[in-house]
């Protein structure tokens, strides 16, 4: 079976290390950061034997080439972006990776928005987005356009509500924060706050989080909601038709007046 543990890095990355026990092989994903991955393999004796990377932001590849030293013949899946190096597999929509020892499968999406090639990793009832969903949130626009994170999420909202999605930050209160301020009136967005809340002050990540409760508290997966879409246009200051719309007042709203 699956096993997925985070590696704190930085101030609020997630590195996800996965392992089949009772296997020692580990794939990591999106590991920026070599040394905290060094360290978590040293201490549970294990070899890294892939890699998964979604984009190409330095927080997120930052680590390859010190991990591909330490580990000769190691295989990287990622995008097929040249601003990626090291990479020894290119991979795009509709292909199937099965990393270097795990039995596990992960079918490629490409999710663009974020950046203009970022890509998740769906398999084992998991979904490895990256940068494209967070918990109670979504990424930034910085290469990509608003209207492709608009689609690539409403594609992440169509999966199996049971997923169980790994985002890359440590961000979940900060998001709360603006849902709040776009459904105050939301029960399960003030439950899902206090519990999380909890969680972050045991020292406990609250990712990964499930899809069905991102779609009942995360207002960019809500954008067909009649309230998620009156704040919208409260925002624009004017009436917002589609999805699309929807979400860009809201991602300009959260960029300019919260973030």
């Amino acid at each position: 079976m699956l096993s997925i543990r985070p590696i704190p890095a930085f101030d609020d990355n997630y590195i996800w290390l996965l392992t089949e026990p009772p296997g020692r092989a580990a794939v990591a994903v999106d590991p920026g950061d070599a040394d905290p991955v060094l360290e978590a393999l040293s201490a549970a004796e294990l070899t890294l034997t892939a890699v998964l990377v979604t984009h190409h932001h330095g927080d997120h590849v930052g680590g390859l080439e010190e991990l591909a030293d330490a580990w000769p013949g190691l295989r990287i899946y990622g995008p097929r972006d040249p601003r990626i190096r090291g990479l020894t597999d290119r991979v795009g929509e509709g292909d199937r990776v099965r990393p270097e020892g795990l039995q596990s499968r992960f079918q490629v999406l490409e999710v663009p928005g974020h950046t203009a090639t970022h890509i998740a990793y769906l398999g084992e009832g998991v979904l490895f987005c990256g940068d494209t969903l967070f918990a109670g949130g979504c990424g930034r626009v910085f290469d990509g356009t608003f209207e492709q994170l608009s689609a690539s999420l409403r594609r992440i909202a169509a999966l199996d509500p049971q997923t169980l999605c790994y985002c890359a930050h440590e961000y979940t209160l900060a998001n709360l924060g603006f849902a709040r301020w776009v459904e105050p009136g939301n029960a399960d967005l003030d439950s899902r706050e206090r519990r999380d809340r909890a969680t972050r002050e045991a020292r406990l990540p609250t990712v990964p989080s499930r899809l069905a409760l991102e779609l009942a508290t995360n207002p960019f997966l809500r954008t067909a909601e009649p309230g998620v879409t009156a704040a919208a246009e409260r925002f624009a200051g004017r009436p917002l038709v589609g999805h699309a719309e929807v979400f860009t007042a809201l991602r300009r709203w959260k960029d300019s007046e919260y973030d």
